[in-house]
């Protein structure tokens, strides 16, 4: 029995055996009777010219000094592992796709397209098998990059001192007039001659301060026959305390700022708004770009005894942090606000997505993931913490609670507290992929090398440190790394924030993607023009007045709006900035003006925000509570507050106008409006009106059709008539494309 049951096992075993390699070998792909000859094509094909394109054309990024994209063809094996490539087939392969340009991104990238008949000898070379003689890059002797070699991308060389154009013209006023009428030059587009005084000062107004000049101001200025007329009105918005203001909001975007922890329960930071503060008053101040930025990096440890520089660390606390976590969860979210930090330290200082490489090397920029861990841990023991200090915004003379970010400090309540967990943790590994639960060796702080000209870390370390600080000073090496201009990041510091006020001066930057000066982002459309910008500005102290009005004294910024035809086909987005593009207000911009004349206006500085939409005081002041943001001001795309936003989108939705038509806080700043008109007749209120809202007098037809229009009003309604259709005058006044666009 035992005997039969043996036989009948080893039976079945031989008989699934058979079947298997039957099945097999029925799987297993013909191959051709004239493989060999198709593979000797190939290799010929390869030998001749395909090698040499892949070489010349696509090792470089592919292999060669660096491996973009998990696309790596240095030899056979690794080219038919990257799926890029189907075997014996090149139009299912993608590879094909990309330098057909049938797929983004388009290869080569940001090179001229591969010709036709290069193309298609690397499809044939494809269908014969793909075979290599041998590898494009040697084993023995690989090419690829040594981390520490500075890289041939733009953005990451040193500045180069570049004099401006030599073009001699009536319309240049200014040697950034002369880069931009080169570029013009070249295409044959004619520039706008300059704009009317009244679009000038409108202009300035909005650009400076986010709030309209009153009539008489408007008035002073176009009469006003001094040559440096100009120059003075833009002095004299520079000292106005509402530059601050306006300039806040800006970097607040940059910041990633908020007054909550975000996720599920949200729970606020009463004392967050220092930071927002402290962006005001420095740059009221004109403090310095390369101190500004030093101080959101490290002011505690670098200026520890100074009030704004405790205030300035706020920067590194501004991001979300859930504040209900399981066990499990704990040190995976240290990690996540570790990269939240170094992300945003990346995007908004140097224009670099240092977080893509948290997981692996980044695809396309020359940071590797040891950068992204050595420079996470650098805030290894850095958490939010509270602290007492005499801040000068603050009109309390006694000390102020204040959210910092600090080693060794009061840590803010943190869920952690109760159950044994840490708020951070001591050392930051390296990780496989970006996982918690695979971790490597222990990370040493340091900076991206390819932006250390070769120098170790210890070179930007701090001169100084007192035995007895709880601090590690690691953050001053990063902020004296990133502000370095002849060894460290410090030129590209400099090109970001140029490109930054000149993206808020003009609606879009020199580089477009003010955020992003990696492969994946713009280039220049100027790069001579902001090489220029970036040396003039460290050569004279950073400051960021003296470039605002270096910018906005050119006759490139001065130019009307003005546009034709032939210049609209020519360049359609006014990339070569042959006039000044009308833009439209943010949130902010919009929600102010309209308190601005309609006299509501609060001019109260500083403190904490509210969540009270009827708020009276600047929209800056409102308070950002991430799971409830003011409705009005998201209608006009104000951002969610979660990342990093170099560049707010501009969409244009019914609601918007159905706000300014409905809502009672609309309606409440027309009514003001309108009883702040001067007494007079009917057409002398009108004019008023149009004064204050749009800064120029009606026109005939603009005058009779208003006229008209509350006559009616007033005949229709009795006694309370004609105010009631001033009122609805101011607010239609509010809902004209000339009250919420610059020009």
């Amino acid at each position: 029995m035992l005997l039969r049951f043996a036989v009948k096992f080893l039976l079945t075993i031989f008989v699934i055996g058979c079947a298997v390699h039957l099945h097999a070998e029925e799987q297993a792909p013909p191959i051709s009777p004239e493989h060999a000859a198709e593979m000797k094509a190939g290799l010929d094909l390869f030998k001749s010219s395909v090698g040499q394109t892949l070489t010349t054309s696509c090792l470089k990024c592919h292999g060669g000094e660096s491996v973009k994209a998990d696309f790596d063809l240095s030899t056979r094996e690794k080219l038919l592992a990257s799926g890029y490539v189907e075997q014996g087939d090149a139009d299912s392969s993608y590879l094909l796709a990309l330098l057909r340009h049938d797929e983004e991104p388009h290869m080569p990238l940001r090179a001229e397209k591969l010709s036709d008949e290069t193309i298609a000898a690397i499809g044939q070379w494809i269908d014969l098998g793909a075979p290599y003689d041998k590898p494009l890059v040697d084993a023995a002797n690989p090419t690829a990059v040594d981390q520490d070699k500075a890289s041939d991308f733009w953005s990451l060389q040193p500045l180069a001192t570049i004099a401006p154009a030599a073009v001699t013209s009536d319309w240049v006023k200014s040697p950034i007039d002369r880069f931009v009428l080169e570029k013009l030059n070249e295409h044959g587009i004619t520039p706008n001659p300059t704009a009317d005084r009244r679009t000038l000062i409108r202009r300035a107004y909005f650009d400076l301060l986010g709030l309209p000049p009153t009539p008489e101001e408007v008035a002073a200025f176009v009469a006003d026959q001094d040559p440096d007329a100009y120059g003075k009105l833009i002095d004299r918005l520079l000292a106005s305390p509402h530059y601050g203001e306006r300039w806040a909001r800006h970097w607040m975007d940059v910041a990633r700022f908020a007054e909550s922890f975000g996720y599920e329960q949200d729970t606020d930071r009463p004392h967050a708004y220092h930071y927002r503060d402290f962006l005001i008053q420095a740059l009221n101040d004109d403090l310095p770009y390369d101190k500004f930025v030093a101080w959101q990096l490290a002011g505690d440890e670098i200026a520890p005894q100074n009030p704004l520089a405790q205030m300035a660390t706020g920067f590194l606390g501004a991001g979300a942090f859930p504040t209900q976590l399981t066990e499990a969860e704990f040190e995976q979210a240290r990690y996540d606000e570790l990269d939240d930090v170094v992300a945003t330290t990346g995007t908004a200082f140097l224009g670099l997505t240092i977080g893509c490489a948290r997981c692996h090397d980044h695809k396309f920029d020359p940071i590797t993931s040891a950068d992204y861990y050595r420079m996470a841990s650098t805030f290894t023991t850095t958490t939010r913490s509270l602290a007492e200090i005499d801040v000068p915004t603050d009109a309390e003379a006694k000390p102020v609670t204040v959210q910092v970010n600090t080693e060794g400090g009061k840590k803010i309540p943190h869920l952690a507290d109760s159950r044994g967990f840490p708020h951070f943790y001591t050392t930051t590994h390296f990780l496989t992929r970006g996982d918690v639960s695979q971790k490597g060796e222990v990370a040493p702080f340091g900076f991206p090398a390819v932006l250390r000209n070769g120098h170790p870390r210890d070179y930007w370390e701090a001169e100084e440190i007192p035995s007895e600080s709880a601090l590690s000073y690691r953050r001053t090496a990063l902020a004296n790394w990133m502000t370095d201009t002849e060894a460290g990041a410090g030129g590209l510091l400099a090109r970001v924030i140029v490109n930054r006020l000149w993206h808020h001066h003009f609606g879009r930057g020199i580089v477009a993607t003010p955020s992003d000066f990696g492969v994946q982002g713009d280039q220049p459309s100027h790069p001579a023009l902001l090489e220029w910008l970036a040396v003039d500005l460290i050569h004279n102290g950073w400051q960021l007045k003296r470039m605002h009005k270096q910018i906005m004294t050119s006759q490139t910024y001065m130019q009307s709006a003005a546009a034709n035809g032939e210049q609209l086909a020519a360049d359609p987005q006014n990339v070569l900035l042959w006039r000044h593009a009308p833009r439209r207000l943010e949130a902010e911009g919009v929600r102010d003006a309209m308190l601005s004349v309609s006299g509501q206006l609060d001019p109260t500085m500083f403190g904490p925000g509210t969540l009270d939409e009827g708020m009276k005081r600047r929209s800056v002041y409102f308070f950002i509570k991430r799971s409830r943001l003011i409705p009005t001001m998201m209608l006009f795309d104000w951002p969610e507050h979660l990342v990093s936003i170099g560049s707010r989108s501009e969409t244009t939705t019914a609601p918007q106008a159905l706000s300014i038509m409905n809502s009672p806080h609309t309606r409440s700043y027309a009514e003001s409006f309108a009883a702040a008109l001067p007494s007079g007749s009917v057409e002398e209120r009108i004019t008023a009106a149009y004064q204050k809202a749009v800064q120029r007098d009606p026109t005939e037809q603009e005058l009779k059709a208003a006229s008209e229009f509350i006559a009616a009003q007033a005949q229709r309604d009795g006694e309370n008539g004609q105010q009631a259709a001033l009122v609805d005058l101011c607010q239609a006044l509010f809902g004209l494309n000339e009250f919420i666009y610059i020009d």
